[in-house]
């Protein structure tokens, strides 16, 4: 790869997805907002005329807690409000940047489009429950992802349009909910790890969710 964007580069392991490609030789496009923001689609097509015609596009933008407001642990704390925020950051920014950015990626050759999403987002692998906003606009996300891909296949055949799981990373996103004694990674490891991940990625793979580790996260 040799150009890439980096949606939501401002955040911990946006910054660090945008450095580790750089250190590669990449050129990297950081966006964040304001100049991009998710839930504003005016910015996101306004990117993309600069955007030139990257290899590489990684949204990396996401909401789990935001002032008073955080996962619900039961049905009683579902608010409306809070619901339709989680659905417009975790999962409709991502889809209207792929609806403006995977049309000026190359058509022929390698191309990657990929989002961080979340293992909780599974809902073959959904057995605590709660969490309802996040685990269901990130189980959203996964479908959008593989929808996306199945049209994306007749613009470009080696395209790869993926969703990614970090696992848990020491950003402010996660900050309030780490659990002692869990594996927690370091945003420069995560970054690389990632990036390792969607290098073994074949074209086939394209619609699917990849955790940090190379396995396969069940719809």
């Amino acid at each position: 790869m040799t150009r890439a964007a980096v949606i939501g580069a401002s955040g911990g392991i946006g910054k660090a997805l945008a450095d580790a490609l750089e250190e590669e030789g990449t050129e990297v496009l950081r966006l964040s907002r304001p100049e991009l923001d998710v839930t504003e689609e005016a910015t996101i097509a306004a990117a993309a005329t600069r955007a030139g015609s990257p290899e590489l596009v990684i949204v990396a933008t996401g909401v789990l807690h935001e002032g008073e407001y955080g996962p619900e642990k039961s049905l009683r704390e579902l608010d409306a409000a809070w619901l339709a925020r989680n659905y417009a950051i975790n999962a409709i920014g991502p889809a209207l940047v792929a609806k403006h950015f995977l049309p000026i990626m190359p058509r022929t050759g390698r191309s990657v489009f990929a989002v961080l999403s979340a293992r909780v987002g599974s809902i073959g692998d959904n057995r605590l429950g709660g969490w309802y906003g996040y685990r269901a606009s990130k189980a959203a996300l996964n479908q959008l992802i593989r929808t996306l891909a199945i049209e994306d296949k007749r613009r470009n055949d080696r395209g790869l349009v993926v969703a990614l799981h970090p696992g848990t990373v020491a950003t402010r996103l996660s900050a309030p909910f780490r659990q002692s004694g869990r594996d927690l990674f370091q945003p420069d490891r995560a970054a690389v790890q990632l990036l390792d991940v969607l290098d073994g990625l074949k074209p086939t793979d394209s619609g699917r969710h990849f955790a940090w580790d190379g396995a396969e996260v069940p719809a």
